[in-house]
């Protein structure tokens, strides 16, 4: 399985308008190559650079097998349009939150999971509930990773 997005190539810089300082929109990403027996995918973005513990800017489950990519801009709503269920990132708030690093370059991880079952998580849940929920039943994992830091 491959997770990539048209917007930045991994390691490189996030551009800014997914980030705080720009239109804090997500990103495109698409993914391809799912394992057999895949039911659907859970998607968690966090900043383990970040000051005190690892921030978590984003938490998407329930991703039904059949979706292949997520569009730039998804609305911060407890479900999406295709299905999927969002979480609470560590801003509070439901969906996605740009990466905002209070110093220096910081590194995101988005974390695509794909999973033999739908998880039977309300919207809202905090990524602890999705791994809780997730143990066991996870097929495989992708991973993309940008970069970003503020400038002055």
């Amino acid at each position: 399985m491959h997770l990539h997005s048209p917007a930045f190539f991994t390691g490189n810089s996030i551009p800014f308008q997914y980030t705080c300082d720009g239109d804090n929109l997500s990103p495109p990403l698409n993914w391809d190559s799912p394992p057999n027996g895949t039911v659907s995918f859970a998607l968690i973005v966090e900043d383990p650079d970040a000051p005190k513990k690892t921030f978590t800017h984003w938490v998407v489950y329930n991703l039904p097998a059949h979706i292949e990519y997520l569009p730039e801009g998804v609305v911060n709503h407890a479900t999406l349009p295709d299905g999927g269920v969002q979480g609470k990132n560590d801003f509070g708030q439901l969906g996605f939150g740009g990466p905002c690093p209070p110093s220096g370059t910081h590194r995101y991880f988005f974390k695509l999971y794909a999973l033999d079952q739908m998880l039977d998580l309300p919207p809202g849940a905090s990524k602890a509930d999705v791994l809780a929920a997730m143990e066991g039943h996870v097929l495989e994992a992708a991973e993309l990773m940008g970069r970003y830091a503020r400038q002055s």
